[in-house]
């Protein structure tokens, strides 16, 4: 496949400075090239103040050296292939001024947001012991992340699902997911179809087909990331992510730049990709 032909992004990985993932960057951007992407974007977990969540995301002193693993990859990747530099940053209520000021630290491509229900910080602060009221919670918190602007696009936006399997029942949430996304949609973000969640306790993408369609009758654009922690996950599922848009409607897939959304159409990125 030549070069112009290759059209699209993972938009969603990570380095080992996150502690829980493996692979030089280097590694990654290879994985890329061979599956005939465009280009990658890591977007790594965000450093956080007073060891907020440590054992899971880089510290505060390693944000250099998190920007420098990523140049080397896009030193070493190959004429026509890009990789980006991005970020994944956790949403907790009072983190707001800390997430402002680290997005104006670098030259991001592409922010995330992210409300990581089963970090101990998280979970001491929301958990109550009602499975369906921490459900709601969460959504409630998805909401209010998009519109205080600090992000691009929102991942794996039904995570929840995976904090009580046998209590997730969609029909019961659908009202919360409804009012969450009518409030994502009025602010113009984007949001995540997430690949991982196959490999979670509760086996489907992140979302769902159900809330998928919910964002397609918005009209949300949606991005679709591998949340890659090895490089052999790069790229992985996306033809079973892109028939998932289809089948709720989509007929194109977004990708950003420069923190600017582009659109794509799903039948030309599924051939790029062949």
């Amino acid at each position: 496949m030549s070069q112009k032909e290759r059209l699209f992004f993972d938009s969603h990985m990570h380095t080992p400075l996150c502690k829980h993932a493996d692979g030089h960057p280097i590694e990654y951007m290879e994985a890329g090239v061979e599956r005939n992407l465009r280009g990658i974007i890591f977007t790594c977990h965000s450093p956080m103040p007073d060891r907020f969540s440590h054992r899971v995301r880089m510290e505060p002193e390693q944000f250099d050296a998190y920007v420098n693993l990523v140049n080397e990859a896009a030193d070493a990747a190959p004429d026509g292939f890009d990789v980006l530099l991005g970020l994944e940053s956790d949403f907790f209520p009072g983190m707001e001024d800390w997430l402002t000021e680290l997005h104006q630290r670098a030259e991001f491509h592409y922010i995330l947001g992210s409300v990581h229900w089963h970090t101990a910080e998280y979970r001491d602060a929301y958990w109550k012991g009602d499975p369906v009221a921490f459900q709601q919670q969460y959504f409630e918190h998805l909401a209010e992340s998009a519109e205080w602007g600090l992000f691009d696009s929102l991942a794996h936006p039904d995570l929840v699902k995976n904090a009580n399997p046998g209590e997730w029942d969609f029909a019961r949430i659908q009202p919360a997911i409804e009012k969450a996304l009518d409030r994502i949609a009025a602010t113009g973000v984007a949001m995540e179809i997430n690949t991982s969640g196959l490999n979670k306790i509760y086996s489907e993408m992140n979302p769902g087909l159900e809330m998928l369609t919910l964002m397609k009758q918005r009209n949300i654009p949606v991005v679709i990331g591998s949340d890659s922690h090895d490089p052999y996950r790069v790229g992985e599922d996306f033809d079973e992510a892109l028939s998932s848009l289809e089948q709720a409607g989509y007929d194109k897939v977004s990708v950003f730049r420069n923190r600017q959304r582009s659109d794509l159409s799903i039948e030309a990125v599924r051939e790029s990709l062949t």
